[in-house]
């Protein structure tokens, strides 16, 4: 049990669906057999949310360090002290300040070694916006935090990986961001998150086109002619398996993706809307290129639902498997490495 992996947990906007998908998730006593969790909140802010759900049978273990968690229990450290005025699916100010000072000491502990990986909570990005955080979103502020150089938001579930260029920018910024360099960066990202994180020795890549049709030859746009291709072609000759640019449109509804391990899009929604639609509620949001594991659910705050106890918790249960097998995969693999098997070379004449 003590070698069990801590996976630390935020619990994002106090007033959307975070707690409610958190406790679904560890309600069922068997998923502590495989990690530990440690949740980033208060005890009566988690209170308000079990009873509004009507869970009786179930709280969380208080303690102050990750060291002192239960292995047997959820574990929550108490990240604030004041009573906080909860109004479920509400937009406000309250929401985004104690989302921020969940992530901000999961994050603390993080870099510190304290916790193996983090599950993070949706956020809401206006309401978050503080002293402290100015940041489109989780992805950019981790980065940051962990002084990673470039990152890779990456969308995993059983049937599909998609991967974007261009993540949370308006979309008439989107083509003055498509670059050679900002593909070839993607790219290589994506090339080793494959092999470490999810250990396929010779990933194949598909690249998808920025406009409709991948351009149609320079009629309906010179990028993926003029900027795409050639960066295709430079990422062969650094032998990354990759192809493309194809036509996003016909690539997604003829399920050309089953025939690759992953899929690069161009920009946000290009990637996550036929992904959402696929993995249908099971999807994760995976930050590769970071030198700690993070994942989240690959939705977002439902205020709309909040409270209701509707909300689907399946995402967000397989984002806390997937960090758990990402961080064992990287492990095993440094492990490996470090004690290779010796080599000897075998003599013609054996017996």
């Amino acid at each position: 049990m003590a070698d069990k992996l801590k996976i630390g947990i935020t619990v994002g906007d106090i007033n959307g669906i975070g707690l409610e998908v958190i406790i679904k998730s560890l309600l069922d006593n068997r998923v502590l057999e495989f990690f530990t969790p440690i949740v980033y909140g208060n005890t009566k802010v988690a209170s308000f949310h079990r009873k509004a759900l009507g869970v009786s049978d179930f709280s969380f273990n208080v303690i102050n360090d990750p060291e002192q968690a239960n292995p047997k229990r959820a574990n929550m450290i108490n990240c604030w002290q004041e009573d906080v005025k909860i109004t479920l699916g509400e937009e406000n100010e309250i929401g985004g300040k104690y989302a921020f000072i969940s992530l901000e000491k999961a994050v603390e502990d993080l870099n510190a070694g304290k916790i193996d990986a983090l599950v993070t909570a949706p956020i809401n990005k206006h309401n978050i916006q503080q002293e402290g955080f100015h940041f489109p979103g989780h992805t950019e502020y981790l980065q940051e935090k962990t002084n990673a150089d470039d990152v890779l938001m990456f969308m995993i579930c059983d049937e599909l990986r998609v991967g974007v260029v261009t993540g949370h920018i308006p979309v008439k910024d989107v083509s003055d961001h498509i670059t050679e360099a900002a593909i070839l960066n993607k790219l290589e990202l994506m090339n080793e998150s494959l092999k470490k994180d999810f250990w396929i020795q010779k990933p194949k890549i598909a690249v998808l086109g920025l406009n409709p049709h991948a351009g149609d030859n320079g009629v309906i746009g010179i990028e993926d002619d003029m900027i795409i291709r050639p960066t295709i072609e430079k990422a062969k000759e650094k032998g990354i398996l990759c192809f493309g640019p194809y036509p996003a449109d016909g690539f997604f509804a003829n399920h050309a993706y089953e025939k690759f391990d992953a899929v690069l899009a161009m920009y946000h929604d290009q990637g996550l809307i036929p992904f959402k639609h696929i993995a249908n509620r099971n999807g994760v949001n995976f930050t590769a290129g970071l030198p700690i594991v993070r994942t989240s659910p690959d939705h977002g705050t439902g205020y709309d639902i909040a409270g209701q106890n509707i909300a689907a918790h399946e995402s967000f249960m397989e984002a806390i498997f997937q960090a758990v097998h990402i961080v064992k995969r990287r492990r095993e693999q440094a492990e490996l490495s470090q004690n290779p098997l010796a080599f000897r070379k075998l003599s013609r004449d054996r017996d």
